[in-house]
C-alpha cells in the first residue's frame, strides 16, 4: 500500500461542484482582482472568527509582514518568537526591518514557552509572535498577560491552526491580529498562494488594506505600499472550502485519535501532546523519536514501505545557513527543546480524506520499526 502525504486532490474531487461553481462565477464576473468574490470571502472569514475585519493578502508571510508595518514595527525593534517553525515567521520580521529574538518552545506542546519570554524582553521589544505550531494554539492567556505587563503587541502566526482554540480563549481575542496562510497544504488551502489578516483593530484594518494595494484606499490615490492582494479566484475557492472547515477538522482529530490509540505503547517514540481544554486541529501529526539518530532511520523505513512521511522542520531557523544574518536575529538563551524537536520530528500523513485502512497501515509500519528497534531502549 502507498499512503500519500497530501490529500488536496481528493478534497477537490469531494467538493468539486462547489469549487467549480465559485470559479465559474468569478470568471463570468469579469472582476478578478479586488472584486466581489474577495469582499464576500473577507466577510465570511471575519464572521467565522467572530471578528470585525478580515483582509485577504498574497501569502501568510505577507500577512505577518504587513501587520508588523501597520503596527509601526521596523528597524531597531525586536519581536520575540521561536525557531522550531517555518522560516517565514522570522523572515517576515526581517522584511519589516526588525530583529527576531528567539526563545525556547515548551517541551510538550512545541509552541513558545511563556516562561522564557520575559527574560528576552528589552527596551527594543515591540511584539510577541506566538506560532500555533502543528495545529495547537500557544498559551495565549499567559502571553497576553506578559504583553499587557510590558505594553507589547501580540501577533498570532496562525498559518497552521485555523479552527483551533485554547482553554477559555479563541483565536484573535487575546492578540492584535491573527495571520493566516492559505497555501494548498494548509487546513484551509487554495490552489496557490494566499493569506489573510483577521483583526478587531480598525487601525490595523485600514493600514493593511492600503499597504496590500500600492498604498491606495481609493482609485488613483496612493501613498507608499505594496502589491499583496488575494486574487478573486483564490477567494472563491476558499469561500467554498471555508464551509467545510469544522467537518474537516473533526476528521483530522478522528485520525489523530486513531494514531494515538494505535501507537500509544511505543517505547521509543513520543506522540503529539494536546493541552487540556485545547482543540488541536492537527495540521500535522508529528511524532518524535526518543533519540535523534533514530529519526532518519524511521523516516527511511516508512518511505521505503510506501508511507510518504516527512519532517517539519528538521532545520531550526537558527540553524539555517548564514544565521544570524547580521542584525536580523539573536538568541535570548539556550533552546534545547527547539533543537530536540528539529532533530527528532517526523510528520505522518494527516488529512481529512485519509481512510481507516491507510491510517492503520501507517500505524502498522511505525510499530514494525519500533519493535525492531526496541533493543535500543533496553540497552
Amino acid at each position: 500500500m502507498k499512503v500519500g502525504f497530501y490529500g488536496h486532490v481528493r478534497q477537490y474531487h469531494n467538493i468539486k461542484d462547489e469549487i467549480d461553481a465559485n470559479i465559474q462565477e468569478v470568471l463570468e464576473s469579469g472582476s478578478y482582482v479586488m472584486g466581489s468574490a474577495l469582499k464576500r470571502f473577507e466577510q465570511e472569514l471575519a464572521g467565522y472568527f467572530g471578528m470585525k475585519h478580515a483582509i485577504g493578502v498574497n501569502s501568510g508571510t505577507d500577512a505577518l509582514w504587513l501587520v508588523f508595518l501597520a503596527l509601526g514595527i521596523g528597524e531597531g525593534d525586536e519581536c520575540i518568537t521561536t525557531t522550531n517553525t517555518f522560516f517565514a515567521t522570522a523572515e517576515a520580521i526581517w522584511i519589516a526591518g526588525a530583529t527576531s529574538v528567539f526563545v525556547d518552545c515548551d517541551s510538550r506542546t512545541k509552541c513558545i514557552d511563556p516562561s522564557k519570554i520575559e527574560a528576552a524582553i528589552t527596551p527594543r521589544t515591540k511584539a510577541i509572535v506566538p506560532v500555533h505550531l502543528y495545529g495547537q494554539c500557544a498559551d495565549m492567556k499567559s502571553i497576553r498577560a506578559i504583553a499587557d505587563k510590558h505594553n507589547l503587541y501580540v501577533v498570532e502566526d496562525n498559518a497552521q491552526a485555523i479552527d483551533g482554540d485554547g482553554e477559555g480563549f479563541k483565536q484573535g481575542e487575546l492578540s492584535d491580529a491573527v495571520c493566516l496562510s492559505f497555501i494548498i497544504q494548509k487546513n484551509l488551502g487554495t490552489f496557490g498562494d494566499g493569506g489573510a489578516v483577521v483583526t478587531n483593530s480598525d487601525e490595523i484594518d485600514r493600514a493593511v488594506r492600503k499597504l496590500r494595494n500600492h498604498g491606495s484606499d481609493k482609485r488613483s490615490a496612493h501613498s507608499m505600499g505594496y502589491n499583496s492582494r488575494l486574487d478573486d479566484l483564490h477567494a472563491g475557492i476558499l469561500s467554498a472550502k471555508l464551509k467545510h472547515i469544522k467537518e474537516w477538522t473533526d476528521l483530522r482529530r478522528k485520525w489523530a485519535a486513531r494514531y494515538d490509540q494505535g501507537l500509544k505503547d511505543t517505547a521509543n517514540i513520543d506522540l503529539p501532546y494536546q493541552a487540556p481544554g485545547y482543540r488541536h486541529v492537527y495540521h500535522l501529526y508529528v511524532i518524535e523519536t526518543k533519540k535523534a539518530e533514530q529519526r532518519d532511520d524511521l523516516l527511511k523505513y516508512l518511505n521505503d514501505n510506501g508511507v510518504d512521511a516527512k519532517c517539519h522542520y528538521p532545520i531550526a531557523i537558527h540553524q539555517q545557513e548564514g544565521y544570524p544574518w547580521g542584525k536580523a536575529a539573536r538568541m535570548a538563551g539556550p533552546i534545547p527543546n527547539c533543537e530536540q524537536n528539529a532533530a527528532t520530528c517526523i510528520s505522518l500523513p494527516m488529512y481529512p480524506e485519509l481512510t481507516e485502512e491507510e491510517v492503520d497501515y501507517v500505524i502498522e509500519k511505525v510499530l514494525e520499526w519500533s519493535k525492531a528497534h526496541s533493543y535500543v531502549e533496553q540497552a
